[in-house]
């Protein structure tokens, strides 16, 4: 429909689209016998894990920080006093190799964030505990951390917020994640 020269457009047959429709509906054109939706749904979801992560990442430069530092120490402040965990837990809970997180925590001791000990009770395992300076950088920045989050969901509600949280739990239970 138009008026003066000016198409007019329904709202309700006015839907959003991204990079990924158009993808799509190329598929749709050039193979019409293949239902690419599966196709959409990760593209979505690389893409906005792409976007989530640049969005994480200037936050924690303000606060000297690499995503993976922020997680290790995350994970040290929120299992409480005495902050402090093997690095068989720390593994355990990420997605990476052992040899990796050993690389992870030579660096953070380097900085003075955490310190690493025979754990008394094993003495074939290591413990991995927050420093006072570690304790003080996580304190410092998980606030505004979370505030950031909650700046780059702003565009979806509360119930889509808690929908999307469960669908993606979903399927990354599907997945085989059982990380703790």
């Amino acid at each position: 429909m138009s008026y003066l020269g000016v198409k007019q457009f329904n709202v309700e047959e006015c839907v959003m689209s991204d990079a990924v429709d158009r993808i799509l509906a190329q598929w749709r054109v050039e193979r019409p016998d293949l239902d690419a939706s599966p196709m959409g749904i990760v593209g979505r979801i690389r893409r906005v894990g792409r976007l989530l992560e640049h969005g994480l990442a200037g936050y924690f430069a303000e606060h000297d920080l690499q995503s993976w530092e922020f997680d290790i120490l995350a994970t040290l402040r929120r299992s409480g006093p005495p902050y402090q965990l093997t690095a068989g837990a720390l593994v355990a809970s990420s997605m990476i190799t052992s040899g990796a997180m050993t690389n992870r925590i030579d660096r953070l001791t380097a900085r003075g964030l955490v310190t690493r000990r025979v754990d008394p009770g094993n003495r074939r395992s290591v413990l991995i505990a927050l420093t006072d300076e570690g304790r003080a950088l996580i304190d410092r920045a998980v606030t505004g951390h979370v505030d950031n989050e909650a700046r780059l969901l702003a565009g979806l509600s509360a119930e889509q917020r808690e929908h999307l949280a469960d669908l993606l739990r979903t399927l990354a239970l599907h997945l085989g994640d059982d990380a703790g």
